[in-house]
């Protein structure tokens, strides 16, 4: 039986990893078999994250986090969870292979995931034209009309990206203003091959075997016009990725995993959450970062307050005192 398990390997499991691994928690860390590395591996270059002052790809920085893990004694299994019981002293966690794995305690990492405008056409079109990640399929669409639907930094850095490729890049937002920071705004504007679509909601996406166009409404008045394009990128934001723990952890009204207060506790004793499935607000590799140390530092105490860890048990009670008196 283990210490701990780790379920997501995104910046928040990669170092939560790292630091159960340095306290001899020898953690095991699933990794989806599919989509390993998290939302960073769809990304292309990082530029706000500390020590990279050059900026970093996506990918690079995950194959970083995941080396400086496995030095120091993390087992990575590629794997997906299909079910979870986390009630009792002992959570058994199974995969996809049919592996059980047993272990006092565990950490919920597994981030978010694209979310969908929520029309038959995109999921129809989905592969054939209608994408969620810029890195993975820009390069399917040399010299063609292409759009972006979203107005936040995602959307800006997946349409400044997909003008490598495309002729021309429609980004379509719901309002007259973006979200994105400054920054991002900018880089959009200043991009000859970016154009705007103000007021304008996605209706349908238009095609058979393959994207064609959209239908737009305009969100002002209420008319409807075709865009001709050949895919269409949405970037409307993300869902956290918690259908594994809807009936057995307590989830917020955003539909995180509620936390007590600043700590990475759940509801269920024993297991702890960290990382975009806990913060609706933030979402940055950073704070998901600084959330995985945090679960690691809780797990840490929790398994002294067992008598299973190396740090003294008076440490956690201290630790709980000072919490309380807070």
């Amino acid at each position: 039986m283990r210490q701990v398990i780790i379920i997501g390997s995104g910046p928040a499991g990669f170092t939560a990893a790292i630091y159960a691994a340095r306290a001899n928690l020898s953690p095991l860390l699933i990794a989806s078999s599919v989509e390993a590395g998290g939302e960073l591996m769809n990304t292309t270059e990082v530029e706000n994250f500390p020590g990279f002052p050059e900026g970093i790809m996506g990918p690079d920085l995950m194959a970083k986090m995941q080396e400086q893990a496995e030095k120091f004694g993390t087992e990575v299994v590629y794997d997906d969870v299909v079910k979870l019981e986390l009630t009792g002293d002992v959570k058994k966690i199974v995969l996809g292979s049919g592996a059980e794995h047993e272990a006092e305690s565990v950490i919920f990492a597994t981030g978010s995931a694209p979310r969908k405008i929520g029309i038959e056409g995109e999921t129809r079109l989905s592969g054939h034209g209608v994408s969620y990640c810029a890195t993975c399929d820009g390069f399917f669409f040399r010299e063609q009309a292409i759009a972006v639907v979203g107005g936040g930094d995602s959307a800006m850095e997946e349409a400044t990206f997909l003008t490598k490729f495309a002729s021309k890049v429609y980004v379509i937002h719901r309002r007259s203003e973006l979200r994105a920071s400054k920054i991002m705004q900018e880089r959009a504007f200043a991009n000859e091959k970016i154009e705007f679509v103000w007021n304008s909601e996605v209706v349908d996406v238009l095609g058979g075997d393959a994207v064609s166009g959209l239908l737009l409404r305009d969100t002002v008045d209420g008319t409807e016009r075709e865009l001709a394009v050949t895919g269409v990128f949405v970037a409307i934001g993300n869902d956290p990725r918690t259908h594994l723990v809807h009936d057995s952890l307590r989830l917020t009204e955003h539909g995180t995993i509620w936390v007590d207060g600043r700590s990475s506790r759940t509801s269920v004793p024993g297991v702890f959450a960290a990382g975009d499935v806990v913060d609706p607000i933030y979402r940055q590799a950073v704070t998901a970062a600084g959330s995985g140390t945090a679960a690691a530092l809780d797990v840490e105490h929790y398994l002294a307050a067992r008598g299973d860890a190396g740090a003294p048990e008076k440490d956690a009670a201290e630790i709980d005192g000072l919490e309380d008196a807070a």
